[in-house]
């Protein structure tokens, strides 16, 4: 047999059940199934590098901004083990952190979810935070934020000054975005 492997799409432990474990437990009452519990995490674990744990523990996890900014210090010590601490390390590093910023900004705490949404406690894919949510701290504020200067000041605090005039546009073609730390958009 070859397993078959889901792909995409998933952001959530609700939504592994329902695209993943349902199926196979529909399809092993009747005969005997190819279909795996393995799935791959695409954007969703781009958005919530803590997906795989979610789904591992069968929960939602209401992360806090000081566990999503520890994260992001563990990826700039990455980085910079990577790169090196030299100038051009810490710009790559401040460079893939910022790529990975423009996803990570779409996450909506659990918390801050309004009772009543579909699945009350949990946020679809493809829904981004209002342009102007407030998180329940500043840090959380900040990581909401749809804008690179935003994006900027959280690498200032992780990585030190950005370099006078330094600008950032991210590579993909997400619309919620402003394309440099002057607030400009890019898009018409």
């Amino acid at each position: 047999d070859i397993p078959i492997i889901g792909n995409g799409d998933l952001f959530s432990y609700a939504d592994y059940k329902k695209h993943v474990l349902d199926p196979i437990d529909l399809a092993a009452n009747e005969e005997k199934t190819a279909l795996s519990r393995t799935a791959m995490l695409a954007r969703g674990a781009l958005i919530k590098p803590w997906l795989a744990t979610e789904i591992k523990e069968a929960r939602v996890w209401d992360i806090s901004a000081t566990e999503r900014f520890d994260m992001l210090r563990k990826f700039c010590h990455y980085g910079l083990e990577q790169w090196g601490s030299d100038t051009q390390g810490v710009q790559t590093t401040r460079r893939f952190l910022l790529e990975w910023l423009s996803f990570l900004h779409r996450y909506i705490p659990v918390g801050l979810l309004k009772e009543g949404e579909e699945q009350q406690q949990q946020q679809s894919l493809n829904q981004r935070p209002p342009t102007f949510m407030e998180g329940r701290s500043e840090l959380e504020t900040l990581l909401l934020s749809p804008h690179c200067h935003d994006w900027i000041q959280i690498s200032e605090r992780l990585l030190g000054k950005a370099p006078e005039g330094f600008q950032f546009e991210p590579k993909h073609n997400a619309n919620s975005y402003t394309s440099t730390s002057t607030g400009t958009s890019s898009k018409t």
